[in-house]
């Protein structure tokens, strides 16, 4: 299963060029269902299990993989399955998220596909909130069309992992509270928990929150916004953007909007689960002014309150 992976590094070139590749899996005999090769760090067969008392309903235990101990997710059960016996086509797919390592338990592991973020479509309104699914899309396989359900990993992580919104003693600078009130930060997020953790957080400064679930929507937004007249940069304090998102990226949005002179003074910061010195020279090259990795709200906050220093 390695060789699946194998050329991973090379891969992650096509982040910041509005293309993603994705590795598929099933979890059921049925659907395809796929997450960003970019967060993976390999696909290993099912090794031995331990059992991991007291943990949540969705931890299926620990495994030992190269002398490190990785809690392993039942992918199935936690987006809402049926319980199903695990059988010999069963995979852990290992990932990196918000700087953490997790295993998940899936079925058979078929391969990578090539894409561009043009063809991720974000789920259907009719699905409703509850659903786990960030994105779909859809591939010709065996003479076929199908649909390629693209799962909300940070979704299914915060419903096993505790993300504390709260702040450290000394983050707040409270000579800045009366002014940070009523200022305007842009969410471009389109997982909707990891939306709500950066509105929580910030909340908590008396900011007021514009969301959009996408680039593409993002930039749309603040054309209409340029379009009508107004100062995209002195409408908002700034934009918080992920990185992978469907119909545009986060790296294009950020180099749409440096390439309109009336957009491009806005202050961008990158706020994303991939992380590493890859994700800092992106920053550099398309032009976003801050990076973090997801989850940190003591950074997140740092960082809007060094923006406005530099306004007063």
């Amino acid at each position: 299963m390695r060789k699946v992976l194998d050329t991973v590094d090379q891969r992650t070139k096509l982040v910041g060029e509005n293309r993603l590749e994705l590795l598929l899996f099933r979890i059921s005999s049925t659907q395809l269902f796929a997450i960003n090769v970019f967060k993976v760090k390999e696909v290993v067969k099912l090794p031995t299990i331990n059992a991991f008392p007291g943990s949540n309903a969705n931890i299926y235990g620990v495994a030992n993989i190269r002398g490190a101990s990785i809690p392993v997710i039942n992918l199935r059960e936690a987006i809402g399955y049926s319980p199903r016996p695990i059988t010999e086509d069963s995979n852990l797919i290992i990932t990196e998220y918000n700087r953490s390592v997790q295993a998940f338990l899936v079925g058979k592991v078929e391969h990578i596909i090539n894409m561009t973020w043009s063809d991720i479509m974000p789920p259907p309104k009719t699905s409703g909130g509850h659903n786990y699914l960030t994105a779909i899309t859809k591939i010709e396989q065996d003479g076929l069309t199908q649909l390629v359900s693209i799962i909300d990993v940070e979704k299914v992580l915060a419903e096993i992992i505790d993300y504390d919104v709260s702040l450290s003693d000394g983050v707040l600078d409270e000579s800045l509270s009366g002014q940070l009130h009523g200022r305007k930060v842009l969410i471009v997020d389109d997982s909707s928990t990891a939306r709500k953790q950066v509105r929580d957080t910030l909340s908590q400064l008396g900011i007021e929150i514009i969301e959009a679930s996408d680039g593409l929507q993002a930039l749309q937004m603040l054309q209409r916004w340029a379009d009508s007249g107004k100062h995209v940069a002195d409408e908002l304090l700034m934009m918080i953007t992920d990185a992978e998102m469907p119909e545009m990226d986060g790296y294009k949005l950020t180099a749409e909007v440096r390439a309109d002179p009336r957009m491009a003074p806005l202050f961008i910061t990158l706020n994303t689960s991939l992380s590493g010195s890859f994700n800092k020279a992106m920053v550099e090259k398309v032009g976003c002014n801050e990076f973090i990795s997801k989850f940190q709200p003591d950074l997140l906050v740092g960082v809007v309150q060094d923006r406005l220093r530099t306004l007063l």
